[in-house]
């Protein structure tokens, strides 16, 4: 089990001092979010994405994958009835693929609550649409050799795919060996019916989940709420879960570098105490 820091967190600082940062902290790798590189990161030139690369293997870690993948370039949506609005954003979706995979990165978690909203009286449209979206990307992350995550996100964020039973019916019906779900600890707190731990125990022997995001329902980093994570992280240990978990605030308290020192520390702490 590898811990990744999404890169938001310490966004403020250049690239090459996120990385000797989450390496000096304790983290094996960043998870970035595509804004932070820019307006149009999906068109990077080939020369910056191996300088991004080079710079996490220069600190001693890797790019673990890509999130928060619709925030840029802007007016993307994977649920709009315009044609073009939605051929643009499966092409964005398709380059990003591309992008993890030349970054050294894994896997690509869909959130972005914003751009997959329905439209009210087109519901249903819009349900079959972010399908033959998310269709197109497991194409391309299988040509890229990464893998695709559709997020359940809460409630609070968007009327769409709220739960891993949801994303999961999507995947099935999608059925490409490159495209899985994942499970997000703060949605999943104050949306699933079950409990994490649960969760972790019913979806991952199917192997549906790819991906982990380690946070508070209260969006501040693991620790600093009332959501237990010793279990969590025990339960994916007696699965045997091998990926990645990305530690994903929202808030930070009092800074970013200071929130991802504690939540790193946390969390490490808890997996040294875990039987092995």
């Amino acid at each position: 089990m590898k811990i990744g820091l999404c890169n938001e967190v310490i966004a403020e600082l250049p690239f090459e001092k996120q990385c000797e940062m989450a390496a000096q902290l304790g983290y094996d790798g960043l998870e970035v979010s595509p804004f932070t590189l820019g307006d149009e990161p999906h068109l990077l030139f080939p020369a910056k994405r191996a300088a991004l690369r080079r710079a996490a293997e220069d600190a001693g870690i890797v790019i673990t994958g890509l999130h928060y993948l619709m925030r840029a370039p802007a007016g993307l949506s994977i649920t709009s009835r315009d044609a073009a609005q939605r051929n643009r954003t499966v092409g964005v979706m398709r380059d990003l693929c591309a992008l993890a995979a030349d970054l050294g990165g894994k896997v690509l978690v869909h959130g972005s609550p914003d751009q997959r909203k329905l439209e009210p009286g087109f519901e249903e449209e819009g349900r079959k649409i972010a399908i033959d979206c998310f269709a197109a990307a497991g194409e391309a992350a299988a040509r890229a050799g990464v893998t695709y995550c559709v997020e359940p996100l809460s409630r609070k964020q968007t009327d769409h795919i709220n739960t891993i039973e949801e994303a999961a019916g999507i995947v099935t019906a999608i059925n490409s060996p490159a495209l899985r779900t994942m499970l997000d600890c703060s949605s999943a707190a104050v949306t699933e019916a079950c409990s994490i731990p649960d969760l972790i125990n019913r979806w991952l022997p199917t192997g549906m989940i790819a991906h982990v995001h380690l946070n508070d329902p209260n969006r501040r980093g693991p620790g600093e709420g009332e959501l237990e994570f010793a279990p969590i992280l025990a339960a994916l240990r007696q699965q045997n879960y091998a990926g990645d978990c990305g530690i994903e605030p929202f808030v930070y308290v009092p800074d970013g570098p200071a929130c991802a020192a504690r939540a790193i520390g946390y969390v490490r702490g808890l997996l040294e105490a875990l039987p092995r």
